[in-house]
């Protein structure tokens, strides 16, 4: 028989005695990779930009083909000298399948799917199997999932969030990030993408408060309300088993969003 219920700790690192909360139903949802992708590539899409080309971009110019027999290409020329133009694959040519804004970047997927999803990504991280197997390091993490009383939505201060996280033992999680921060290789460096680092703990709230500001200054840390919770969050990159935190009220309303 499975878990059904799971211990609180302190910002000591502490099991509060006789301090236990009930396992929600939606940690017993299956795991559905294949959901969960789908689920992670429509939100991904929803953020992507349209983008075109003028329909006559490397078309205005006043040009005309000279036609055979006069020992060059047949190229259509400029009338007013000798360079080519107009034509594709030539210098100062059109592109011969421009992008369209008409093309559709926009994916939907059904409601129950992507709910399902969400569901999926989010008992994933309840499992310390699949936690582990994401890369995140959770030898020192004494119990799944993690359930924090709501004292640490009140840390106002980085350091104090770098405490909390050495004696709960998420700290390791946060130097596998920081030395996982290395430059992009190719363009994006000059698109203002320079750098590139793993994905590291989410932190989930009740409401917003004041370690939203205290964390964010941890690279890779998200922080987050119960409300917003969404299945790329839980499953960054379509891999399920993020590191999540929760605090014991935002633990608590689960049972109320997925009933």
């Amino acid at each position: 028989m499975g878990k059904t219920t799971s211990k609180i700790f302190d910002l000591q690192g502490k099991p509060i005695p006789k301090a236990r909360v009930p396992l929600p139903p939606v940690f017993k949802t299956p795991l559905r990779p294949d959901v969960i992708r789908r689920g992670v590539i429509t939100l991904q899409s929803h953020r992507r930009q349209p983008q075109g080309r003028d329909p006559l971009a490397g078309k205005r110019r006043s040009v005309e083909s000279l036609g055979a027999g006069h020992g060059i290409a047949r190229v259509p020329r400029l009338k007013e000298g000798q360079g080519a133009a107009f034509a594709v694959g030539i210098v100062k040519g059109r592109q011969a399948f421009p992008p369209v804004t008409q093309k559709k970047i926009y994916r939907k997927i059904p409601k129950k799917e992507i709910h399902l999803a969400t569901r999926s990504a989010l008992a994933a991280t309840g499992q310390k199997d699949l936690v582990a197997k994401r890369g995140h390091i959770v030898d020192m993490i004494k119990d799944f999932p993690l359930i924090v009383t709501d004292e640490i939505q009140a840390l106002k201060k980085t350091s104090q969030v770098k405490d909390a996280f050495l004696k709960l033992g998420i700290w390791p999680d946060i130097i596998r990030v920081k030395e996982s921060l290395k430059e992009r290789a190719g363009k994006g460096k000059t698109r203002g993408r320079r750098l590139k680092h793993a994905v590291g703990p989410l932190i989930v709230i009740a409401e917003k408060s004041d370690i939203q500001h205290a964390a964010r200054n941890l690279l890779g840390v998200d922080i987050t309300t119960v409300n917003s919770l969404n299945v790329e969050l839980l499953a960054p990159g379509t891999h399920p088993g993020r590191l999540t935190i929760w605090s014991q009220s935002a633990f608590e309303k689960l049972n109320q969003l997925y009933a």
